[in-house]
């Protein structure tokens, strides 16, 4: 990526290619299926078909099927691609009920959906390898040693060549600057930038339509979502204070409400499966795991889930950390933490108005305190209901540092829409099915956030080790 304009070219070519497996992808179950087109059927396909495209056009959006410049492999665009046909044919069918066209086939809306998988696949890979796979990516990155240390790997493009990574202090010139500007694709400014340094450096890389990717600090979330408006002859920016005003409050909780009914309901076999398994693993142990965690406005709450430890596992282990080969973890445990089927009964709490089904993720007090001494900011999280997934859970993963996550959660509070918690609900099915989003670091120095089943008292004796690697 050069530049913003070549940018909006490869998403307009991706999105339309995705639009043709899907129409081809029907187009061969037709023939798949009856060798032929029937008239009556195919009328009714024809009839769905701008809803298809629709519908099609929606999960590649909220997907970002055709952002293939993130640091994503082939198998995380595999694992988008399904989930995302997945909800297309669950949403097509529903289409083909609620507008009456009954003569559209199952089979073929099955067979369609295997096809498109396929197509799409085979369209990326081959686009890849056409436009991207001789190129290697030129990042310029500012700041010092070590904020930029943290970013090289994260800056690295599997689906590039390779990256080519120019890292320069802050207290380069911008003669020097400039320079770099010329050879590289885009640029990447850390937080320890000062305020006239990034202004420079982003008048100059606009002066040479180059992308700019700032990491913002709290001064910077807080300026989103600023009214303009004239004081005299002078413009002014209103900062709002953090938060969501009563109007947001009162449809978020009525979404949260009605939602977490109807999810109860449709999943209460699963629960029930889940409580038995649990309590056939271990009959002696309890089925529900409960703790106290800080809601909105620091209010103790109790937070519900499935028991995946062995009973008294502080016990037996003292402070430890949960890890990916935690042996305090049992057998269905396991299963269920890399499912989030142990997080279903939350679903109580957020039913009870104690937690929402999107928001930043409780923590216990002892936590909260120690994160707010080392972030001032950290509070602000709790000006919100917590959640049961969040932006943080979908951006980030389990390894994500807390400043990181921080900056997530109140980038999400600053921006709530229903519509963004509509699509963070959508994005946790991708969550749900990437093991690396879950599993624990190899060491505890990885670990932000301590295990839901380890005691307060562990945490006291705890002490945080924190270290960066950088990947060449």
């Amino acid at each position: 990526m050069t530049n913003m304009g070549e940018s909006r070219n490869h998403k307009f070519l991706l999105i339309t290619g995705d639009l043709l497996c899907i129409l081809i992808a029907y187009i061969s179950a037709f023939y798949v299926r009856y060798f032929d087109f029937p008239g009556r059927n195919w009328d009714a396909f024809i009839a769905l078909l701008p809803w298809i495209l629709l519908i099609g056009l929606f999960f590649i959006s909220v997907y970002e099927l055709y952002n293939l410049d993130r640091k994503n492999t082939i198998s995380d665009i595999v694992r988008k691609i399904l989930v995302a046909t997945a909800l297309m044919t669950f949403l097509t069918m529903a289409a083909s009920y609620l507008f009456r066209e009954f003569a559209m086939p199952r089979s073929v809306v099955l067979i369609a959906a295997v096809f498109t998988v396929i197509l799409m696949v085979l369209f990326k890979v081959l686009y890849l390898k056409l436009t991207r796979g001789h190129v290697i990516g030129k990042v310029l990155l500012i700041g010092d040693e070590s904020n930029t240390a943290k970013l090289i790997d994260k800056i690295k493009h599997p689906m590039l060549k390779g990256s080519k990574v120019q890292h320069i202090p802050e207290e380069t010139s911008i003669e020097y600057i400039d320079y770099y500007l010329e050879e590289s694709d885009y640029v990447v400014l850390c937080t320890d930038l000062s305020k006239e340094k990034k202004s420079q450096v982003i008048y100059h890389a606009m002066e040479r339509n180059k992308v700019v990717y700032v990491i913002p600090t709290l001064y910077e979330l807080l300026l989103q979502r600023a009214s303009i408006t004239p004081l005299e002859d002078t413009l002014v920016m209103g900062v709002k204070p953090f938060g969501l005003t009563w109007d947001k409050v009162f449809v978020k909780r009525v979404f949260d409400f009605v939602a977490s009914a109807i999810l109860l309901l449709l999943i209460s076999p699963v629960l029930l499966f889940v409580a038995i398994i649990v309590k056939l693993e271990d009959p002696k142990g309890s089925v529900i795991y409960s703790q106290e965690r800080l809601g909105k406005n620091d209010k103790p709450f109790t937070i519900y889930k499935f028991r995946s430890m062995i009973t008294g596992a502080e016990k037996l282990t003292g402070p430890v950390l949960a890890s990916s080969d935690d042996n305090r973890i049992t057998k269905v445990g396991r299963f269920i933490r890399s499912t989030r089927l142990d997080e279903l009964p939350q679903l109580f709490n957020v039913l009870k108005g104690d937690m929402s089904l999107v928001g930043p993720r409780p923590e216990r007090e002892f936590f909260i305190k120690e994160l707010a001494q080392k972030y001032y900011h950290y509070g602000y999280r709790n000006r919100v209901q917590p959640g049961i997934t969040g932006y943080a859970q979908v951006m980030g993963k389990y390894s994500t540092e807390v400043e990181d996550k921080l900056r997530f959660d109140l980038y999400y509070i600053r921006n709530y829409s229903l519509w963004l918690d509509i699509i963070i609900l959508l994005k946790t099915f991708l969550v749900i099915f990437d093991r690396s989003k879950s599993e624990g670091a190899e060491d505890s120095s990885k670990n932000n956030t301590p295990s839901d089943e380890q005691s307060e008292s562990d945490q006291r004796n705890r002490k945080t080790k924190e270290k960066s690697t950088i990947n060449v």
